[in-house]
């Protein structure tokens, strides 16, 4: 019975080859083992991530390789066509360089997920595209390297693909651009996740920068997507990498204050800072000064900064209530808006004699408009 063929090969024959490619599976099997209780634990105990790293890159891809040997071997021993023979060889060759080619791809992303990997949240960021990259670098040349190696003309694919490769470029543009402003925006790092931007009269804290666009929440805790390239082709303010924030306010007393009052009222502005906490008390960081006679107000321009770890609004509250109860206490009175009514009265006594009409009564209105506070 063994001795019968099938397809142009006897029964032993096929059970030989068939044994064979269950030899090399076992022999995968038993390889894993011998990793999973003795070589992973022992690269484990090592401080040098080196060994760790060449243990992972090597493991799947020796694994495939002896698949293929068995499979190459049970296939050679049978009696096959040249013609299909040919096809297996070609076969083979390409896959041995894409497993070779494996094996770097796997070395190279190994050496940045460890190297690269240990470093701060935004290099972390970056670790995908440069990976991804990488890879398809690696994998493009060893497939180039397999084409070549069963024969097939380099320069004419080569070609082909720069056509390609420039009508997909066309297409694709928009996606290639969000693609370097990801790179852009990740390695120049004009902001970071957390941070509180503006752009475009745009205003929002960064939540995620992704490859094709970065997520900003705005103050209405709404999440607003944007395409990479149309931030990094935007000037970009970052609010949250001020040291300080300089608030300036316009105060408007009234015409009847004195030159005694209005030097008060600069020296009380000018000692606010030191009693409201989260404000900068440093006499450079102060600035109260009489700048303009207005139509209704002595104008005095207040000048003070925030501190970067102080609430802006709660601050900004507490040092509006505290100049209002300062100035209350001092008797500084705020201007606002006036109308003056002056009324002349005209008496004529020839015009009275002559007509005895009553005395002419002349009004005179003066209306101060407002200003700006």
């Amino acid at each position: 019975m063994l001795e019968n063929e099938i397809w142009g090969n006897s029964i032993q024959n096929w059970i030989i080859s068939i044994l064979i490619i269950v030899a090399a599976i076992v022999l995968v099997k038993l390889i894993s083992l011998l990793s999973k209780k003795v070589l992973k634990p022992l690269t484990d105990r090592t401080k040098n991530h080196l060994d760790d790293i060449i243990f992972y890159s090597l493991e799947p891809p020796i694994k495939f390789a002896i698949i293929l040997l068995g499979i190459w071997i049970a296939i050679h021993r049978l009696v096959y066509p040249d013609s299909f023979v040919k096809v297996v060889d070609n076969i083979y060759r390409i896959l041995i360089v894409l497993d070779i080619t494996w094996v770097f791809a796997r070395l190279f992303g190994g050496l940045l997920q460890v190297y690269w990997g240990h470093r701060d949240g935004q290099n972390n960021k970056m670790l995908p595209i440069i990976k991804r990259t990488m890879l398809v670098v690696v994998w493009i040349i060893g497939l180039v390297m397999a084409l070549s190696n069963v024969g097939v003309n380099i320069s004419a694919l080569l070609g082909t693909l720069g056509i390609g490769g420039i009508a997909f470029a066309l297409a694709a543009q928009d996606t290639v651009k969000n693609v370097f402003g990801a790179f852009t925006l990740l390695t120049d790092k004009p902001f970071n996740i957390g941070d509180t931007i503006r752009f475009d009269n745009f205003e929002g804290t960064v939540v995620d920068i992704g490859i094709r666009s970065t997520r900003i929440m705005n103050y209405d805790k709404r999440i607003i997507t944007f395409p990479n390239y149309k931030i990094t082709d935007s000037s970009i303010i970052n609010i949250s990498s001020e040291p300080m924030r300089r608030v300036v306010l316009n105060l408007g007393l009234t015409y009847d204050t004195t030159a005694k009052k209005m030097k008060e009222a600069l020296e009380l502005l000018k000692a606010i800072p030191k009693r409201v906490e989260n404000v900068s008390s440093n006499p450079a960081d102060v600035v109260a000064v009489f700048t303009e006679y207005s139509d209704s107000a002595l104008v005095i321009m207040y000048i003070y900064f925030i501190e970067k770890q102080g609430d802006i609004l709660g601050v900004t509250s507490n040092m509006n209530m505290e100049i209002l109860d300062t100035f209350n206490k001092a008797g500084l009175d705020f201007a606002f808006p006036t109308r003056t009514v002056y009324i002349q009265n005209d008496e004529s006594e020839h015009e009275s004699k002559d007509t005895g009409k009553a005395p002419e009564s002349k009004v005179c209105l003066l209306y101060t408009s407002p200003s700006p506070r």
